[in-house]
């Protein structure tokens, strides 16, 4: 690190596959040093929230609808990154610089594939006079790699016990894990959905915006037939690596397999049953001693209460291990800033399958 006592501060953005606001966190970074100084979310606004929505399935005109949202959302993250600072006391200048993973609309892994995140780096660099790291997954999906997940290496840095053998589920809209065996990275993957399936069905039904606590769900029966005909899907027997996205789980993969005559409530039984299955089942051959969880899934104590019977160990959320489980994700985006400024790798073959290990990220300069 130079030595300069301010060039460790870094800035994390995330917008998840949630599309529910920016977390943004302030951190200080250095070799085997890492402490969050201070968060925020910001609500996305309702028009650009639904915008971007429009964006994850195919359609109309969708270069140029693309190239607007993402300026607007590079002006978004901006005015939440200049908030954070006011918050903070701190300048432009004393920040070495923000890691923005941007909003992922198109995540295509495979032959020739790609990932796309937008929210443009230069308006975002121009606008705080930061330089912008961005682009994180690319250059592993060059390498043949699936470029997700990103966070197990972070998670390894953080969460990593000598004897301990743990998983860590990132329940956002979809979920991913990490399998730690001691100090060891294992592997990670995409699980398949985290909360967006339960998050699209109570806003039709209820118009809230997720299940808080998951009591809606609590409250009802699975619909067993239902569960094994969604666990079906060919992705959940797919071995590792593998990631998906909004491009598989989204309202209509479900409802062609909803069944003509269902109760609502039922049916939210029967996601959250999903997502604690396809969770469980994958870590099954692992077997950890404990499983962490951040992400939104983390504040949905009937999720967990479903994950902890499945698994049959405890389950608790990564606050008891020093990190809230809401500012994990962005966090990770401020350590892979770091890591690309020091030209440290990112990305593990082990977890993504790229063919070796990449420095991962391009730097925008205000």
């Amino acid at each position: 690190m130079s030595s300069d006592i301010h060039s460790d501060y870094l800035i994390g953005l995330m917008t998840g596959t949630s599309v529910d606001g920016i977390d943004a966190v302030l951190t200080r970074i250095g070799d085997g040093h890492f402490s969050l100084q201070a968060t925020l979310n910001e609500p996305l606004p309702g028009t650009l929230q639904q915008s971007v929505l429009d964006l994850c399935q195919p359609g109309d005109n969708e270069i140029d609808r693309a190239g607007t949202v993402s300026r607007q959302l590079a002006l978004c993250y901006a005015q939440t990154c200049q908030t954070l600072l006011q918050q903070t006391g701190l300048a432009p200048r004393q920040i070495r610089a923000i890691g923005c993973h941007g909003q992922t609309v198109r995540h295509r892994p495979g032959e020739s594939g790609f990932s796309l995140q937008l929210g443009c780096p230069d308006t975002l660099a121009v606008e705080t006079g930061i330089p912008v790291v961005s682009n994180f997954r690319n250059k592993d999906m060059a390498l043949g790699g699936q470029g997700a997940p990103l966070v197990p290496p972070f998670h390894q840095q953080l969460f990593a016990r000598p004897g301990q053998r743990r998983a860590i589920a990132n329940i956002g809209g979809m979920a991913n894990v990490t399998l730690l065996d001691g100090d060891k990275l294992q592997g990670g993957f995409d699980t398949g959905p985290g909360n967006v399936l339960m998050d699209l069905w109570i806003r039709q039904y209820r118009q809230q915006p997720f299940d808080r606590n998951g009591d809606w769900a609590a409250g009802g029966t699975p619909d067993s037939t239902l569960l094994e005909q969604l666990l079906d899907d060919p992705y959940f027997r797919l071995p590792p690596p593998k990631s998906t996205g909004r491009e598989l789980f989204h309202g209509d993969w479900l409802n062609q397999r909803l069944p003509d005559h269902y109760d609502a409530q039922q049916v939210q039984a029967t996601l959250a049953e999903l997502t604690a299955r396809s969770i469980s089942d994958a870590l099954a051959d692992f077997a950890p001693q404990q499983l962490l969880v951040c992400g939104g899934g983390a504040h949905n104590r009937h999720l967990l209460a479903r994950l902890q019977h499945h698994l049959g160990v405890p389950v608790t959320s990564t606050e008891s291990e020093g990190l809230h489980p809401d500012w994990v994700e962005a966090a990770a985006f401020a350590w892979l800033a770091w890591a690309r400024l020091e030209e440290q790798n990112g990305n593990a073959p082990v977890v993504t399958g790229a063919s070796r290990e990449a420095i991962l990220g391009q730097v925008t300069l205000p």
